[in-house]
C-alpha cells in the first residue's frame, strides 16, 4: 500500500480503537435547524434553501483527529449568494475550526471554494481557488485529515491545503479539542459572489445540495471531558496504535506536494498570505510555509 493510500485511502491495519467508521447519516449526525428543509432520498440527502430558510446539520458526536468525507453535489445552475459549507468546529469563544465554504456563482461562472482556519478563535487565514470541474453536475470527495502534525483539505483526494504545526516556531496549532462535523446551506448574498455584487435570485428558489457517503474515520470523545484526557485518549502509545499517528502522514507525500503545487499554481485566486493591504505585517505562520 502507498504512502498516499494510507493517507487518503485508510490502512485497516491502523484502526485499531476508538474509531467510528460509518455512511449512514442517521448514525452520525442530526439534524440542526429547519428539518423541514431536508429531503431524503433513498441513500441521497438533499438540504434546501428558499428565501424562508437554510438548513444545517451537526454531528452526533466529538471527535479529535482523523478524517472525515463526505460525497456533495452543489446547487446547480444559478446558485449566485448561496453558501454550502462542511465543516469541523469545537465550542466556545477560544474554538478551532477547519472551513470548506462553497460559494455559489452565476450560471457559467466557476464555483470557488474557500478554506479557512480557526485556532484558539482567531480565523482571518482564507484562501480561495477555482475548482478545476464543476461540483453541481456530478458527486465529488471533500475531505478534512488532522493529527498532530497537520491538518489536511482534500478535493476528490487532492490536497489543496496543508495548516502546518509550528508550534516549535511560537505558533498555536488545533490540537487540544474535540471538534463537531458540521454543514449546512445558507444566503450569504451580502459577501459570497463577486464581493456581494451578485444577489441571490429567489425565482431559482429552492437551491438544493445533495449529500450521500458520509464517513468519519477518527477518535470519538465523550463528553464531558478535559482536553487534556481527550487529547491523551486519542493520541498513540505503547499500548495503542492509531492510524493518523504513522510517520508517513506527517506531511505531505511527494507526489501530494506536486499535486499541491499544481492547485496553489493554477487555480487559487486568494491567499491572506499574499494580502498586503490586509495584512501589513506578514501572518507568522507565512513566512516559512505556504498553507
Amino acid at each position: 500500500m502507498t504512502k498516499m493510500s494510507c493517507l487518503l485511502g485508510l490502512s485497516l491495519s491502523f484502526l485499531f480503537v476508538a474509531l467510528v467508521a460509518s455512511s449512514k447519516f442517521e448514525e452520525l449526525f442530526q439534524p440542526g435547524w429547519a428539518m423541514d428543509h431536508f429531503v431524503h432520498e433513498g441513500d441521497l440527502l438533499k438540504l434546501k434553501l428558499d428565501n424562508y430558510s437554510g438548513a444545517g446539520f451537526g454531528s452526533k458526536s466529538k471527535y479529535m483527529f482523523g478524517k472525515v468525507t463526505v460525497q456533495l453535489k452543489l446547487v446547480e445552475g444559478d446558485s449566485a449568494g448561496t453558501v454550502t459549507a462542511f465543516y469541523m468546529s469545537s465550542e466556545g469563544p477560544t474554538h478551532n475550526e477547519f472551513d470548506f465554504e462553497f460559494l455559489g456563482n452565476t450560471t457559467g461562472e466557476p464555483y470557488s471554494v474557500q478554506t479557512n482556519v480557526y485556532v484558539n478563535g482567531v480565523g482571518n487565514r482564507e484562501q480561495r481557488l477555482n475548482l478545476w470541474f464543476d461540483p453541481s453536475k456530478d458527486f465529488h470527495t471533500y475531505s478534512i485529515f488532522w493529527n498532530q502534525r497537520q491538518v489536511v483539505f482534500l478535493v476528490d483526494e487532492t490536497p489543496i491545503r496543508v495548516h502546518t504545526n509550528l508550534e516549535h516556531k511560537g505558533i498555536p496549532f488545533p490540537k487540544d479539542q474535540a471538534m463537531g462535523v458540521y454543514s449546512s446551506i445558507w444566503n450569504a448574498d451580502d459577501w459570497a459572489t463577486q464581493g456581494g455584487r451578485v444577489k441571490t435570485d429567489w425565482s431559482h428558489a429552492p437551491f438544493v445540495a445533495t449529500y450521500k457517503d458520509f464517513e468519519i474515520n477518527a477518535c470519538e470523545c465523550p463528553t464531558p471531558v478535559t482536553s487534556i484526557d481527550n487529547a491523551k485518549k486519542c493520541s498513540s502509545s505503547e499500548d495503542k496504535k492509531f492510524w493518523w499517528d504513522e510517520p508517513m502522514l506527517s506531511e505531505l507525500t511527494l507526489h501530494q506536494s506536486h499535486q499541491l503545487i499544481w492547485v496553489r499554481a493554477n487555480h487559487m485566486v486568494y491567499d491572506y498570505c499574499a494580502d498586503t493591504a490586509r495584512f501589513p505585517v506578514i501572518p507568522a505562520e507565512c513566512v516559512r510555509h505556504h498553507h
